[in-house]
């Protein structure tokens, strides 16, 4: 009788021959068709801001490591950007979909460049690694109340910024898809959620996958409108420095 090492070490009937490579050819269609997914959802991304694109002047998409894009380009002769960013970082919450909108001042450059930063961010969970109120260095009491939570900061913020800023921010904070609305001296940004992500996705696969094919233009148009009135919200600050309240 053959000892165990000799039992181990005897060649693969054809039977298990034939089980070894049925394995190694699910493998490599498994692997096969996962490779095509991929291929597919970077494509999709891709595709994410085309709708936008036609809604700017001198659009220039670029397209980050990640495979979402960027635009850059005009929007009534200020400078614009548009990002698309994907965020899986919050526990137990599906991923989100995000727009994050910049616009500057063709005036950035000069007048406005003393002026207060003032920014309120929406249901913080402290890893909105997109956030750029997290950026700012002074924590302030939130310029409106609200029944969800806020986290307000800024930078030489006065009495006066919260009076200018304070009813803005309330209306454009009713629309729950409003994450966060910022105010500096080079111009004004927001993020906006464009989707929650599939659930049988995320909680099967660990995936992120939005049921969006392209940003919708209304959605767009309303953000770009938000950031000129955001813009225009402190405009006149500049010519003065601020003295600042404590928070």
């Amino acid at each position: 009788m053959p000892s165990a090492f000799e039992q181990f070490a005897m060649p693969l009937s054809l039977q298990g021959i034939g089980l070894l490579v049925f394995c190694l050819a699910g493998v490599a269609v498994i692997a096969m068709l996962a490779r095509r997914e991929l291929s597919r959802d970077l494509q999709a991304r891709k595709a994410l801001l085309d709708t936008a694109a036609a809604l700017i002047d001198d659009a220039r998409v670029s397209i980050g490591a990640d495979g979402y894009p960027r635009l850059d380009g005009k929007s009534g002769g200020n400078r614009v950007s548009l990002e698309v960013v994907a965020d899986s970082l919050v526990p137990r919450r599906l991923p989100q979909l995000w727009l994050k909108l910049t616009m500057l001042n063709p005036e950035a450059a000069d007048s406005r460049q003393s002026g207060a930063s003032i920014g309120v961010l929406a249901r913080p969970f402290g890893t909105e690694f997109y956030s750029r109120v997290l950026g700012l260095p002074d924590t302030i009491v939130p310029p409106f109340a609200a029944d969800f939570s806020l986290l307000a900061r800024g930078r030489g913020v006065t009495a006066a910024t919260v009076e200018k800023t304070g009813a803005l921010f309330r209306t454009l904070f009713a629309d729950p898809t409003l994450k966060e609305a910022v105010i500096t001296p080079r111009g004004a940004g927001i993020v906006r959620r464009i989707a929650e992500g599939d659930r049988g996705a995320h909680v099967l696969y660990r995936q992120m996958r939005f049921p969006v094919a392209s940003v919708p233009a209304d959605l767009v148009r309303t953000a770009l409108a938000e950031l000129r009135l955001l813009n225009e919200a402190l405009g006149h600050e500049a010519d003065r420095e601020p003295e600042s309240i404590p928070a």
